[in-house]
């Protein structure tokens, strides 16, 4: 297995080490220099192996290129992060969950190889492994380590609860994440049993927590409040701190992705602040979302239309940058809104607001004054 990625990303190069923080940026002609010493059979340059043990503390003094480089192609593209949900299943029934109803469904291996395969063509170098929840999924390992194969840094978005099964935890040591992302529901096993709907939930955190602590991953904290949850806010940022985890809070409920608003009922009030006006992103043009039938959108939330990535190839996502420019533009009830330069809102997330016919207070700045608003 391969000890770092030499990767182009974007517009520039980079060399990674999966499972560690940081990279080192070089110049064109120094990732030419390494393909070819792992073409060639050449043993690691010596400015590569300095380089390595001041960032890693990584030796590749005297060793070949071919056994310890994975030297990426540049793609024709211009996407370097993408998404990817391995199945929209949970073993929790969330009340403020995203996906509504969640649908244990997904291609088989062979269509699975080709989306990942495709995304490597695309250029994708930083890829989130998601759900439902991805490591209930049976074929969550051997996707895993097929994209960590094909040189993707990788950030698996998780509920814990899988998180200490051997299977999965081998395979997370053997070939390292570059960071593992476990949602956090409450401090207490009422509040988070509660929640998630499921009894044991939380021992089932704790001890994947516990797990993925001594095998020395890397961890972030995902801090999501609720109506439910939000009395316990101190104690999840309290839980946190003790292991010395980074954390984020996730506060805003949006719809479900069809536009349901079942989950909406689940916002705490007092974390209902303002965000930050929407400026654009990157959505279709250098990032995209694959969901679990292989459908490639600009993101989570634009969900179409979309692009059968394991039949159309890296090719079909030519069209995304086209798609996210039409879905971005304001329309509907937004057009030609005023406040529109102060919006925090994006059209696809607005669209899913305005389906569920969620108050606008939730997600306008017109509030309740213009019926036709937002």
């Amino acid at each position: 297995m391969h000890e770092l990625v030499i990767a182009p990303f974007l517009d520039d190069f980079y060399v990674l080490r999966p499972g560690r923080n940081g990279g080192l940026k070089i110049p064109y002609r120094k990732y030419a220099e390494l393909r070819q010493a792992v073409a060639a059979g050449l043993p690691v340059p010596g400015w590569l192996a300095r380089a390595a043990r001041e960032a890693w503390q990584l030796d590749l003094s005297e060793r070949q290129a071919a056994g310890v480089l994975l030297a990426r192609s540049v793609s024709p593209l211009a996407y370097g992060r993408a998404s990817y949900e391995l199945n929209l299943g949970c073993n929790y029934d969330c009340k403020m969950c995203y996906l509504g109803l969640k649908k244990f469904e997904g291609l088989a291996w062979d269509d699975r190889v080709l989306v990942l395969e495709a995304m490597r063509n695309a250029g994708v170098v930083w890829c989130q492994l998601t759900g439902g929840e991805p490591m209930i999924d049976r074929l969550f390992v051997p996707v895993y380590e097929h994209a960590w194969d094909l040189g993707m840094m990788l950030d698996v978005l998780t509920n814990g609860s899988r998180l200490a099964s051997p299977l999965v935890l081998d395979s997370l040591t053997k070939r390292r994440p570059h960071k593992v992302t476990l949602s956090l529901y409450g401090a207490t096993a009422d509040t988070y049993d509660g929640l998630t709907q499921r009894r044991g939930a939380f021992r089932r955190f704790m001890r994947g927590l516990r797990a993925a602590i001594e095998a020395e991953l890397p961890l972030d904290l995902s801090l999501i409040i609720t109506k439910d949850n939000v009395h316990e806010v101190e104690q999840m940022q309290g839980l946190a701190d003790r292991f010395g985890l980074r954390y984020r809070e996730y506060s805003a409920i949006s719809p479900t992705i069809r536009g349901g608003a079942e989950s909406l009922p689940s916002q705490s009030p007092e974390y209902l602040t303002n965000r930050r006006p929407f400026t654009g992103c990157d959505a279709g043009h250098t990032s995209f979302h694959v969901d679990p039938l292989g459908r490639a959108s600009i993101c989570k939330i634009g969900r179409e239309p979309n692009i059968l990535l394991h039949i159309e190839g890296a090719d079909g996502l030519k069209r995304l940058g086209a798609i996210a420019d039409q879905l971005l533009k304001r329309q509907g009830g937004c057009t030609g809104c005023t406040l529109a330069g102060n919006c925090a809102t994006c059209m696809p997330l607005a669209a899913l607001y305005r389906k569920a016919q969620a108050p606008l207070a939730t997600y306008c700045q017109h509030r309740e004054r213009s019926p036709n608003a937002g």
